[in-house]
Order: C-alpha cells, then sequence, then structure tokens
C-alpha cells in the first residue's frame, strides 16, 4: 500500500512538473513565436483560443513589431465571434493607444461597422444607431479617400432614415393618444434634425395635424405651406391641400363656437 501510494505521488509530481515547464516555455516564447501562434489559431477559426493568445502578445510585448497586429487580430476574433460591444472596444484600443499602426484606418471603420451589426429594429432604441453613425463620420473625416467610404456613407443613410422612422412613429404615437404637444415636439425633431429623409414632409404633415387639433389652425396652416417651399415634390401635397381645407373648416367652426360661448355667458 505505502508502495502504492509512493508511485502514485511520483507521477503526480512528474505531472506537475511537466506542467510548470510547459507553462514556463509558454511563458518565455519570443514575440514572433507567440504571435505565429495566435495568428494560426486565428485561421484555423479558433477564435476563442486566438483572443487569449493575441491578449499576451498585446500586453506582454507592448513595444514590438507584433503589438498593432496582435491588438487588431484580437478585435477581429471578437468581431467575427459576433461580440460586437467588445470588438468595438477593442477597435478603439488600438486607435487611441496606437495612432501610427496601419490598421488604425480599418480599425475605425470595424468599429463603426460592430456598433452597426448592433443596430436594432426602427422600433427600439436606436442607441447604436447613433454610435454607429458617429463612428463612420470619423471615419470618413479621417480616411476620406479610403475605399470604404462609400459604403460608410451608404450606411449612414440608411442608419439615419432607421432613426428618423423611430422619432417619427413616436410622434403618431402621441398622437394617437391626443398627447398633441408631445407628438409636435417628435415631428419638430424629425423636421430638424433628419431633414434629408422620406419622413420629414410627413413629420410636418402630421405637424399640421397635431397644431390643429391645439386649435393652433395659423401655425397648421403655416406648417403645410412649409410643405410646398421645402419639399415642392413630395408625395404629400395633395393630402397638404386636402388637409388646408379641413383646417379652415375647423378654424371657421371653432369661431362660430367661440361667437355662441360669447353670446350664452352675456345672456
Amino acid at each position: 500500500m505505502k508502495y502504492f501510494v509512493f508511485v502514485i505521488g511520483t507521477l503526480f509530481f512528474a505531472l506537475l512538473f511537466e506542467s510548470c515547464a510547459s507553462t514556463q516555455e509558454l511563458e518565455t516564447l519570443p514575440a514572433d513565436v507567440r504571435y505565429q501562434r495566435a495568428k494560426d489559431l486565428y485561421d484555423d477559426e479558433k477564435y476563442l483560443e486566438a483572443i487569449e493568445e493575441f491578449k499576451i502578445v498585446s500586453v506582454q510585448y507592448q513595444g514590438s513589431e507584433y503589438a498593432d497586429d496582435a491588438q487588431f487580430y484580437l478585435a477581429e476574433s471578437r468581431f467575427n465571434r459576433g461580440e460586437y460591444i467588445l470588438a468595438a472596444a477593442e477597435y478603439d484600443n488600438l486607435v487611441r493607444m496606437m495612432p501610427t499602426s496601419p490598421f488604425v484606418s480599418t480599425s475605425r471603420y470595424k468599429k463603426a461597422l460592430s456598433h452597426y451589426r448592433l443596430s436594432p429594429k426602427p422600433q427600439l432604441d436606436q442607441k447604436y444607431s447613433r454610435y454607429a453613425v458617429d463612428d463612420f463620420q470619423t471615419f470618413i473625416e479621417f480616411s476620406p479617400n479610403d475605399s470604404l467610404v462609400a459604403d460608410a456613407e451608404v450606411k449612414i443613410s440608411e442608419l439615419t432614415e432607421k432613426m428618423a422612422r423611430k422619432i417619427f412613429e413616436s410622434g403618431r404615437l402621441y398622437y394617437r393618444m391626443n398627447f398633441y404637444r408631445a407628438s409636435i415636439s417628435y415631428f419638430d425633431k424629425v423636421i430638424s434634425e433628419f431633414t434629408d429623409t422620406p419622413y420629414a414632409d410627413d413629420a410636418m404633415l402630421w405637424k399640421a395635424r397635431s397644431q390643429s387639433e391645439r386649435n393652433d389652425f395659423a401655425g397648421a396652416l403655416a406648417t403645410l405651406n412649409g410643405i410646398q417651399l421645402k419639399f415642392p415634390n413630395s408625395d404629400v401635397i395633395e393630402e397638404a391641400d386636402k388637409l388646408r381645407i379641413e383646417i379652415r373648416e375647423d378654424e371657421a367652426d371653432f369661431r362660430e363656437e367661440q361667437k355662441e360661448n360669447a353670446s350664452l355667458s352675456n345672456e
């Protein structure tokens, strides 16, 4: 029995020593070997393992020629795993900490693309859409001649339209709930901040409806006139003309009702 325990103990310490020796060997790998080890894992799409190796290179070998490569592929590994929040943070780390790296321009774009991938349906909160638009605009500002600028501009347009739709639909919701002051506030936001989207002229039409419901007939008519001035080719012009007639009729009825109430109060 004592011999058996001795043998087991001997094997245990042998394995422990071998493990420690192996760990020490890995810790002392030169930067190029460590980086290649990580890159091989990345190329084999073993992103989770690659992440740990790239972390070691970017932290332990900060002054080496492989540090920015490791940081970039660390971010790429996060991106490829669909970890877009973490990926955006890693791309940002490269831009801030390694401003002379050749990966900076691509990292700015990929940070924006990470937030773009997080952008939800128009009905939901558009926080990440706003982040993505800001990031794409920053990318264009710093890299105006980059081949990815055209794609960034398309995505900015898409995201901007989505944000406009979210605010416009919020305005219509408040209109249906008879909260006309709130609905006007939302429609004004679309009109002022999203003029180039398809929702701007619709927002003016619905703003006029909201103003009319609050008996602000002059304001409603001025808003309708603004549609023709800002959007002379809008497909809501005909609907605006019909609404203008209704508003004038409502105003006449309102004035008549006021006169009748005033007459009754004087009797």
